[in-house]
């Protein structure tokens, strides 16, 4: 199914490093049709990295949608009942946040979110970059798998030796697997070959 038209939701958590690569990603959705709502969690916000600095990540976000990131959880919340999304996507995701929503804490805009968008039955798809994804994180990565209307954009080792534990995802997959999570299908291969520490 294609996200023209569709209202799509997408969380920022705070993988920093991340961010370069999911920028392109929105602006993709939004090339194609879709209506993209940002929400953000206040790591985000407020930490100033060699990545960049919170308020500038902001300011691109918002130029970029033409919507003010929802940044609280009251804010959020009525992405469920009021404001209904088509798909929630969450990228980059850090093995906390995938922790808290694995274990239904919600103490995030972005949790809420993804919550609110569960509670209608419609699809959260979700982009990992954690150090602890084949670590203690991994048993939250296979109970979020299992769950239903949860989709995972397709993730791999991304140093297996230097940093053996580490998982991200291939974030130039967000488009596909959104597409075919608005079609209640996880985008295949999930679990790919990402990079190699000797290349």
């Amino acid at each position: 199914m294609k996200v023209n038209g569709k209202r799509i939701g997408f969380g920022l958590t705070g993988s920093h490093c991340t961010y370069d690569a999911v920028y392109p990603q929105i602006k993709r959705l939004i090339d194609e049709g879709a209506d993209v709502m940002p929400v953000v969690t206040n790591t985000v916000k407020v930490t100033n990295t060699r990545f960049g600095e919170g308020e500038e990540w902001i300011k691109k976000i918002e130029e970029l949608t033409g919507h003010k990131v929802i940044d609280s959880i009251v804010g959020a919340e009525p992405l469920g009942p009021k404001i209904p999304l088509d798909c929630m996507v969450v990228a980059p995701m850090t093995g906390n946040s995938m922790s808290k929503l694995a274990n239904a804490m919600t103490e995030s805009p972005v949790l809420m979110a993804a919550k609110a968008t569960l509670r209608n039955h419609k699809p959260v798809v979700l982009g990992i970059s954690t150090n602890d994804g084949l670590g203690l994180n991994g048993a939250n990565l296979m109970k979020l798998m299992a769950a239903k209307n949860i989709y995972f954009i397709p993730f791999g080792q991304d140093a297996p030796f230097k940093k053996p534990n580490s998982l991200v995802a291939k974030m130039d997959l967000l488009l596909e697997t959104v597409e075919a999570a608005l079609e209640h299908s996880q985008f295949q291969p999930v679990i790919i070959e990402k990079f190699r520490d000797d290349e």
